[in-house]
């Protein structure tokens, strides 16, 4: 009897102690790292300069982890690339790449700093976690040794990974994760041979880790939510915006939307390169976001989430589209080209209207009332159903109204920052044949719309009052993953010719 009640005191103290340790909020922190670049060369340098350098760049992230911690942030995430850059073949990265442990190794390098070898960035990156009680997330590059008894080993003999790392408050390693979306010309790294499903659990909720290009596809950015029940997506990226419906903040606080989840974004700062644009979202609404292509200076963002947020209530994306007939019209479609894709669009004529356009499966239906229709302004509603094959592949289903660049037709698609009109409000809706949805809002001068809008269960997105700036886009992202294709030749010489074109610009 005395036995039994020791055993009930015990599970209740237990309880009670996991149940004390628990949050049911926390402070996230994104830093946006306006990076400094080593000069480029295709030999490497001595490991004492990359570490030089690297060193440079974790004064600049110590900074923003100190400033976060003082402020109360449990968890601050840095870029992709942010203590090297990205101007690196396979030999030239090799200098600023260390051996990175599995977690499970139980390792915390500020205390133990030899125990794998010689890994000053990891020991810093520790000790900055440990110092500040925080958890800490970065971006480095691992090497793996492997021979020819491996018959996919590299010929230099050694694997190269676009890894992240996360560091908790007390320094300890507890996740790591190489890239397995790699974009292109990231030749100086390998992909992983399976796609690796890390996440990591903590006082203030379970969290999961991908980076950058992973986010269009499906492993492991959707297995994350889908199968594993993550409640926060820690993102590291180094994002070129790509207008009108790929820039950073429009497309990742749509991504935590759709997927709702929370959503830690942190860029690179490199306006030149279009690179800026990170956020904290959940999956109501943007918490903070930032975009500045006018300074070279980074920016900390700080704001308080939920550590299990709210799931919102299930959509089906072709419920009200697939129920209506086709709004009636008079105006005659015509093509335009998105990002190398042809949609196919419809002027909106009037100051209020209701339109619907189709392309193959899909057809958009839009209902919208503007301010005033300006003659110096040109919108159309947009529709597009198939693969997109420039800069990867993969198969998209789009309904977007968006302003066109000028008033002549054929820029409809084109990319555009600024606009003039107002609407009073629009509900945009389509017959998608994927569940996987993302809603975007972005208005003039690149500003997100928080808590203007909101999707219905039956699939419309809806304005909840005027939008507080004239209108970029408002866009249904769809990605049907069961009809991606691995890219061919000339998708592969596109894609190519334009990296190159952007690499000539810079």
């Amino acid at each position: 009897m005395i036995f039994s009640q020791l055993l009930a005191c015990v599970a209740i103290s237990v309880f009670c102690v996991l149940k004390a340790s628990s949050l049911d909020t926390f402070i996230a922190a994104v830093y946006e790292h306006a990076v400094i670049l080593p000069n480029v060369t295709l030999t490497p340098v001595p490991r004492e300069m990359a570490l030089g350098l690297m060193s440079r760049n974790l004064d600049l992230l110590e900074g923003a982890i100190t400033s976060a911690a003082k402020q109360g942030a449990h968890i601050i995430v840095t870029p992709e690339d942010g203590l090297y850059g990205w101007n690196f073949n396979r030999e030239s990265i090799y200098p600023y790449l260390e051996d990175i442990p599995d977690p499970q190794v139980n390792w915390i390098p500020c205390n133990h700093p030899n125990r794998f070898g010689h890994t000053p960035v990891q020991e810093r990156l520790s000790c900055l976690a440990k110092e500040n009680s925080i958890y800490v997330v970065a971006n480095i590059g691992d090497k793996k040794l492997c021979n020819a008894s491996d018959p996919q080993c590299p010929s230099d003999g050694r694997y190269q990974y676009n890894t992240d790392v996360v560091f908790d408050s007390q320094g300890k390693l507890v996740a790591r994760y190489h890239k397995q979306n790699l974009f292109l010309g990231e030749d100086q790294f390998n992909a992983p041979k399976e796609p690796e499903v890390v996440t990591f659990d903590t006082a203030f909720g379970r969290f999961g880790i991908f980076t950058c290009f992973d986010i269009l596809f499906h492993d492991p950015a959707v297995t994350l939510v889908k199968d594993f029940h993550v409640d926060t997506i820690l993102f590291p990226t180094a994002w070129m915006n790509v207008l009108p419906h790929l820039s950073a903040i429009e497309f990742h606080s749509a991504w935590a939307m759709g997927m709702k989840v929370n959503f830690l974004a942190s860029n690179i700062h490199h306006p030149s390169k279009k690179m800026t644009g990170s956020g904290i979202y959940a999956p109501d609404s943007p918490r903070a976001f930032h975009y500045d292509m006018k300074t070279e200076k980074g920016k900390l963002l700080l704001s308080q989430l939920d550590s299990h947020p709210k799931r919102p209530v299930v959509v089906n994306w072709t419920s009200y589209a697939s129920g209506i007939e086709a709004f009636p019209t008079s105006n005659k479609a015509f093509k335009g080209t998105v990002f190398f894709d042809e949609y196919t669009f419809l002027e909106l004529r009037g100051v209020t209207g209701n339109y619907t356009v189709c392309q193959k499966e899909l057809c958009c239906h839009l209902s919208y009332k503007m301010s005033e229709k300006r003659t110096d302004e040109v919108y159309a509603l947009g529709a597009f159903d198939g693969l997109h094959t420039v800069e990867g592949s993969y198969h998209l289903q789009i309904c977007t109204l968006l302003k066109c660049k000028t008033t002549s037709l054929h820029t409809c698609g084109h990319s555009v920052e600024t606009a003039s009109t107002r609407f009073e409000m629009f509900s945009l809706s389509g017959t998608f044949g994927t569940q996987y949805v993302f809603p975007e809002v972005l208005l003039s001068e690149i500003q997100l719309a928080p808590g203007e809008f909101q999707v219905l269960s039956d699939g419309r997105l809806l304005s909840l009052k005027p939008p507080s700036g004239p209108v970029l886009t408002v866009t249904l992202f769809g990605r049907v993953y069961e009809k991606d294709h691995t890219s061919n030749a000339s998708s592969d010489f596109m894609a190519y010719t334009l990296t190159q074109h952007r690499k000539n610009a810079i």
